[in-house]
This record gives structure tokens, C-alpha cells and sequence, in this order.
């Protein structure tokens, strides 16, 4: 099949695209739930799931088919889109999924790509200690100092950096799955504005750290955002089932 499969009428022509990537606390991932929910965004193609441990689930609330681990879910109405990635790519095909998403990316016309991935809060310099929340800006973007992006500059996020790299490289980022490699990978000729928020985490309940994440995403997209609401599949064991309190007596 080719990599994306549209299933209704939908261009991402224009729209900003966000794509969580595997990382520490699946952190990326509760962020892009709490934005299709809450943004009331539907499944509106499948991508090729040859690259990933292969999974299947039932959907969202019952809608009919199947989950597959590589989505794209957007709205006619909204200026966004995202792709949910709900398994691991296999090792074999870690450079080929990188190459083929970030083509997807570039022939898809979209106006700004955000990455969202997890850092392993263990790591962090004392420096680092001091905001939960830090970015990654590819040395190939345009610059960011117009829309959609252009919010960016007003925000208390300091860049991410790691003492023991290379000043001219993409840092080190424990914990961060293939984001590193994504972003390392995004060609010098890249004419999209783009940028990689990186959350520190540590593995747990992580919808609080999901709300920073996804707070800091609406905040340079402007848009407005009262409350986070979550999925309801988030009700249903996410963290497990509770415990049984006759247990303790």
C-alpha cells in the first residue's frame, strides 16, 4: 500500500501537523489524545504499518474498524492535524520510517510540523531543573518568527542542549525513542517551519505531564483552550485497574 491512505475527503494543505514519537512515558502520545478530544478531531487516514510492531484495537467510544499504529485524525473546521503512533517501529526499519514520514511531511504542503517526544527527567543537568518543558529547533527550519509558529519567541522555553555533544549537532536526548534521528534527518533543503517540545518524564501517571505538553503546544498555535478532555478509553485501565482496598485491611 502506499504509505497514507485517506479515508475521507481531507488535505492537510496548510494545517499544522503534530507527530508524537515513541519516547520515554508515552508522554507524546496522552498529548495527542488530549488534542484530538478535546479539539474533536476524527480518524481521517491510515499510514503504513509495515515500519511498527504490528497492533490492533478496537476504537475510540465504539466507532466502527479497527485502531492500527499509524493514524491521521483532523477536521475540515481546524487549522490542525495529528498523526497518532500507538506502537514502536521495528529496528530494521527505524531509517526507512524516518525517511518515508518525513516525505510524507514535506509533500503533504502542511504550513508547520510540531514533534512532541519525552526526555528521561533523570538526566537533566541542574540548569534543566528549572522548566518541565524544553525544545529542539533543526538547524534546516525556516525560521519561526511568523505564523503559525511565530509564538514560539514569547514563551519561557529555553532550548534543548547537552553538555557532552556537539554544539553544531542534534543533542543526545535519553529516553526520546528515534526523535533525535528524525530530527537529525530532516534534509538541508526542508522549507517547513518546524519544531521538536521535548517534556521531561519520568515513567507513571503521566496525564499531568501530558496537560504540560499539551498547554505548551496551544499556546504557540494560539489557540484558546479551557480545559483538557480526556479520552474516554483513558477510563478504562489506562494505568491499570485499582486496587482492591480489602486488600489492606
Amino acid at each position: 500500500m502506499d504509505f497514507y491512505r485517506p479515508i475521507t475527503d481531507y488535505k492537510l494543505t496548510g494545517r499544522v501537523l503534530i507527530v508524537p514519537i515513541v519516547s520515554v512515558a508515552n508522554v507524546a502520545q496522552l498529548t495527542v489524545d488530549l488534542i484530538t478530544t478535546t479539539f474533536g478531531l476524527q480518524r481521517v487516514g491510515v499510514l503504513d504499518p509495515k515500519y511498527h510492531v504490528p497492533v490492533a484495537g478496537a476504537r475510540e467510544d465504539g466507532a466502527p474498524g479497527i485502531t492500527m499504529p499509524l493514524e491521521l485524525f483532523g477536521s475540515n473546521s481546524s487549522s490542525v492535524a495529528v498523526i497518532q503512533q500507538r506502537s514502536p517501529v521495528l529496528a530494521l526499519f527505524k531509517q526507512d520510517f524516518t525517511d518515508t514520514l518525513l516525505e510524507f511531511i514535506r509533500t503533504s504542503c502542511v504550513s508547520a510540523v510540531i514533534f512532541l517526544a519525552g526526555v528521561d527527567m533523570s538526566n537533566r543537568t541542574d540548569t534543566q531543573m528549572l522548566t518541565p518543558t524544553t525544545y529542539i529547533r533543526p538547524a534546516s527550519s525556516p525560521a519561526v518568527t511568523s505564523v503559525p509558529l511565530s509564538s514560539l519567541a514569547d514563551l519561557p522555553i529555553p532550548a534543548y542542549f547537552s553538555q557532552s555533544d556537539d554544539p553544531r549537532s542534534i543533542p543526545f536526548i535519553p529516553g526520546g525513542g528515534l526523535t533525535r534521528r528524525i530530527v537529525s534527518s530532516i534534509p538541508t533543503s526542508w522549507q517547513i517551519p518546524t519544531v521538536c517540545f521535548l517534556q521531561y518524564v519520568m515513567e507513571g501517571d503521566n496525564r499531568y505531564d501530558a496537560q504540560i505538553l499539551a498547554n505548551v503546544t496551544a499556546k504557540v498555535l494560539n489557540c484558546t483552550v479551557s480545559g483538557w478532555k480526556q479520552p474516554t478509553t483513558w477510563g478504562h485501565g489506562l494505568f491499570g485497574t485499582p486496587h482492591d482496598s480489602t486488600l489492606y485491611g
